[in-house]
């Protein structure tokens, strides 16, 4: 018999029809519909309050099974290769506004087809490919990633202004002026952040590079604004953008991959088997960290579980651990409210934007279904993958 969970996932949301996991294939990523359409109605109440284009990024979120909902609010998106500039153009339905720390001789033309904006990531990257850009049959907006040097993210692993970052041109290397051409700037240094953050990023940007703004177009503020998050202050935000375009005159744009999908679905998963060893309990559920939740593991953080509670002395708590052979492939530990057993369901919360678009069918186990529960209470299953979907990766 199934687990069911009586919970409120996310109390700044009132539901119209709470999901209902056991009924779910498993495993299975399933995004609430209502809760997106939530987002979305947030994002676009600030690109229209405060003029900015905000467009999402795909390399936080790329569920095309629902870009027909996220076109009713939204029109655009940022690509980081040819195969997201084409999903863009195919899926949204408008050219990419891509950037890529190189781009391919073999593919840049394809990159030029399905974009509207292209954004080099160094001086060098642009010289090579301007003829192409200029000779191109459709005008194509050029632009240069650039590092302010300054970022107040604390976590190597996503710091872009390290020391000796291979992403964006400093100040120093446009000494001479910019390329003839360039028509925007593009910096990416937060990551999850608030506008407050934004606002300092800016003030650092305008000294050093605002020489340039008379003789552009637009700025790329990049993602990392975490505008859906409940503590977010939206109306700072819209603030701090209007305020840097009435005094640059630039268009600007946003392009936020996490806002978009932030707390809006679950990955629904199977115990299998509960192991114990030395006194540890570990639960062995239908999934594995390291190819369905990399993100856990890299970064590290330890995801919540609908019920469950850091460890709690006299609760029954588990560690749990994936289903692959790999034996960093666990994580824990969480304390529950009783025991469990092979057969109840674990709701794995917060789960679709970044951690499924890093998956992988490592160890050949399968990729987790993927739905959609609809305002209307139904489950709709977008796709779910098999033998063929494994082989196919290689050959």
């Amino acid at each position: 018999m199934m687990l069911i969970w009586s919970f409120n996932l996310t109390p700044h949301y009132t539901h119209l029809m709470p999901i209902n996991y056991n009924i779910l294939p498993s495993p299975c990523y399933v995004i609430d519909e209502e809760r997106f359409r939530k987002n979305l109605s947030l994002i676009r109440h600030v690109a229209n309050e405060s003029g900015a284009e905000i467009i999402l990024a795909f390399k936080g979120f790329a569920m095309w099974g629902v870009f027909p909902i996220l076109r009713e609010y939204v029109s655009g998106a940022a690509a980081s290769s040819v195969d997201e500039a084409r999903l863009c153009f195919e899926e949204i339905g408008s050219p990419a506004h891509t950037y890529s720390p190189v781009y391919k001789e073999s593919s840049f033309s394809s990159i030029l087809k399905y974009s509207s904006h292209v954004t080099f990531n160094s001086l060098n990257q642009f010289r090579k490919y301007s003829n192409e850009l200029k000779n191109n049959s459709k005008f194509i907006s050029a632009g240069l990633r650039i590092n302010p040097e300054f970022s107040e993210v604390s976590h190597g692993l996503y710091n872009p202004c390290s020391p000796g970052s291979r992403l964006g041109v400093i100040a120093d290397d446009l000494k001479d002026g910019l390329p003839q051409g360039i028509e925007g700037l593009h910096f990416h240094v937060l990551f999850e952040s608030d506008s407050y953050a934004l606002e300092k990023v800016l003030e650092i940007v305008e000294a050093k590079f605002g020489k340039f703004f008379p003789y552009l177009k637009w700025i790329n503020m990049g993602g990392g604004h975490l505008m859906t998050r409940r503590d977010y202050n939206c109306e700072h935000l819209i603030k701090v953008l209007k305020k840097f375009h009435e005094k640059s005159g630039l268009h600007v744009i946003l392009e936020p991959g996490s806002a978009f999908a932030w707390e809006t679905g679950e990955l629904v998963a199977t115990i299998e088997d509960i192991v114990v060893n030395e006194g540890i309990k570990t639960l062995i559920p239908d999934i594995s960290f390291t190819a369905h939740m990399p993100d856990c593991l890299e970064m590290p953080y330890k995801p919540k579980i609908a019920g469950a509670t850091d460890p709690i002395k006299g609760k029954p708590t588990y560690r749990i651990g994936g289903n692959s052979c790999l034996s960093g492939d666990v994580m824990g530990e969480w304390s529950f409210e009783k025991e469990l057993k092979p057969g109840d369901r674990l709701v794995f919360l917060d789960m679709i934007h970044y951690t499924m678009v890093k998956t992988s069918t490592f160890n050949g186990v399968h990729h987790p279904s993927i739905g959609i529960w609809t305002l209307d209470g139904n489950f709709k299953l977008l796709r779910e993958f098999g033998y063929e979907d494994y082989k196919n990766r290689l050959s």
